[in-house]
């Protein structure tokens, strides 16, 4: 509803996730040669759900990372898990096998009404369960992703998902200000929105929540269309800062992207 990038339900394609997988490992092994001289300092897998892979499709694409590249001065290692329905033990247990440093598990809202509203397939409850299989799997660092400003909502809705968001414990929590992408469902539907009084006092609550959660910010960027003009903030406790959140939004680092729709920025001539 409120994305603007392209997307497709995986079930109508699943037959074909193994091909793309074989032309993804292709590509690994073109860049593995050609910037092998170069130092690998952070990976992330994401922009999108990769949970939605399969437990051995999951454990192909991470095993062929690792067999490619010298990981040697790798500091983190980031899967997006994303939407909580897409999550599942045994991914969980892959992760953890491969060393998988970070994680995100992000509601975007815990108010079932808002999530239907906004076209989550998830529920507030998969999220608590999500979490919970995640401290059972050991997994480390968590982040949270959350959306203030989403369609319908008003202040005690938001303050419902901070409660869950003190209850969860997450290890960061980025707190997105929602914006309108003129090609979104969102903005050609019209549909009503927080007003920016209302949108000021859910990013004040974010802030409260942090503190509350022992993190401080450590980057923040502002998008056009944002409600009330506010920014995405991200906060984390002490030794849990993001690098690659850190080198995408200060352009001074080079990020090869690879995969369907990815965006490579090289930076000093590579």
């Amino acid at each position: 509803l409120y994305c603007s990038f392209t997307s497709y339900p995986l079930v109508s394609w699943r037959q074909k996730v193994d091909s793309y997988l074989d032309a993804l490992e292709k590509e690994l092994d073109y860049v593995a040669v050609k910037f092998g001289k170069k130092h690998l300092n952070s990976i992330y897998i994401g922009g999108g759900t990769p949970t939605t892979l399969e437990p051995y499709q999951l454990d192909r694409l991470i095993r062929k990372i690792r067999c490619s590249f010298d990981l040697s001065h790798c500091l983190e290692f980031t899967v997006e898990a994303g939407r909580p329905d897409s999550i599942t033990r045994e991914k969980l247990e892959t992760l953890k096998k491969w060393d998988i440093t970070r994680i995100s598990i992000n509601p975007q809202t815990m108010n079932d009404k808002t999530l239907r509203v906004i076209g989550r397939a998830h529920t507030a409850q998969q999220v608590e369960e999500a979490y919970a299989m995640a401290r059972t799997a050991n997994i480390h660092h968590i982040n949270m992703d959350v959306i203030a400003g989403l369609p319908g909502e008003n202040i005690d809705d938001f303050a419902r998902t901070m409660d869950a968001a003190l209850r969860l414990k997450p290890e960061s929590l980025t707190v997105h200000t929602l914006a309108i992408k003129r090609s979104s469902r969102l903005h050609l539907e019209n549909a009503p929105l927080p007003d920016g009084e209302t949108a000021s006092r859910m990013v004040q609550l974010g802030l409260e929540t942090a503190h509350r959660l022992g993190m401080k910010p450590y980057y923040l960027y502002r998008q056009k269309y944002m409600s009330g003009s506010f920014e995405n903030v991200g906060w984390t406790k002490p030794g849990g800062t993001g690098l690659y959140n850190i080198y995408i939004m200060e352009e001074l680092h080079s990020i090869l992207s690879l995969g369907a729709g990815g965006s490579t920025k090289m930076v000093g001539g590579g």
